[in-house]
């Protein structure tokens, strides 16, 4: 057989594997699936798809170290590849890298809306990023509210301590004193309380949220008529009811969709400032 012929058979014997190993993994049977996508990757090392589809099988068995493991290898045969980056990212989150972790869920979800915004994938991973996101916020926030009560406590006993010396020292002038310390203490009740509400949940800006779903954006996209809305919402609208704005009702069609950069760089702004607002129900 000569060589080129050699290495088709091979290829074709690998991708047999794949095919068997997407069969036994929709059975359940994960095991078995990844016997034959090892089987494939022995055959051709160099196919990004064996290795990531072997990773998956890991993540079913929660077998982490592996799932990052065959991502980095499916990554670093395929730049873009969503399934290896999303559970890259998984794989990381589960090991508290939240930095690192947020970066691949940001950079699949990227990715994934690029190849097809309105895919399961790309609510997944999104959801996915969310909760990290909002997870992140929610351990630092406590952190932060115990470090302000300490600071708050510290100040006030400060306070009190000052204001007993002044008595202490004082002439007559016990009112003035008290009344003095009051103030301050008024003051520094307020300083704290500012401190607080950067953590504090509030309402999102209508103007960061979807007119359809009344969700906070995340892929914003606006129409000829100067309406914003969720990318794959307004696709998934023109698909199933009709080519039209569903506002304005004006003729719509998906080519005239325009990414809108200004809020997408709004709602990311306010994520960063309030990432409680990362939450989904």
């Amino acid at each position: 057989m000569v060589p080129g012929a050699a290495l088709a058979a091979v290829a074709k014997q690998a991708e047999q594997l794949r095919i068997d190993g997407n069969f036994y993994f929709s059975k359940d049977r994960f095991g078995a699936a990844i016997d034959a996508y090892t089987e494939a990757i022995t055959l051709c090392p160099n196919v990004p798809i064996y290795w990531s589809n072997r990773a998956l099988c890991h993540r079913r068995r929660n077998d982490w170290t592996k799932v990052e493991a065959d991502c980095r290898k499916a990554i670093q045969l395929d730049h873009n590849s969503v399934k290896a980056h999303y559970m890259l990212g998984l794989a990381l989150l589960q090991r508290k890298e939240y930095t690192e972790g947020v970066k691949e869920l940001e950079k699949a979800l990227d990715l994934g809306r690029g190849a097809n915004p309105k895919s399961y994938m790309v609510e997944e991973i999104w959801q996915e990023l969310a909760k990290a996101k909002y997870l992140e916020w929610e351990q630092a926030s406590s952190k932060r509210s115990w470090e302000l009560q300490c600071l708050k406590e510290a100040c006030e006993t400060a306070l009190q301590e000052k204001h007993a010396f002044d008595i202490s020292q004082s002439e007559g002038f016990l009112d003035e004193s008290t009344n003095s310390h009051l103030k301050q203490m008024e003051a520094l009740g307020k300083v704290f309380m500012i401190a607080a509400e950067a953590d504090m949940r509030t309402e999102v800006p209508d103007y960061l949220c979807c007119n359809i779903t009344l969700d906070i954006f995340r892929d914003p996209v606006i129409t000829p008529s100067g309406i914003t809305y969720e990318r794959a919402v307004i696709l998934e609208h023109l698909q199933k009811v009709g080519k039209f704005d569903p506002v304005t009702r004006e003729p719509l069609n998906p080519s005239q969709l325009v990414p809108n950069l200004a809020i997408k760089e709004a709602v990311q702004a306010f994520l960063e400032k309030h990432s409680w607002a990362y939450k989904t129900n």
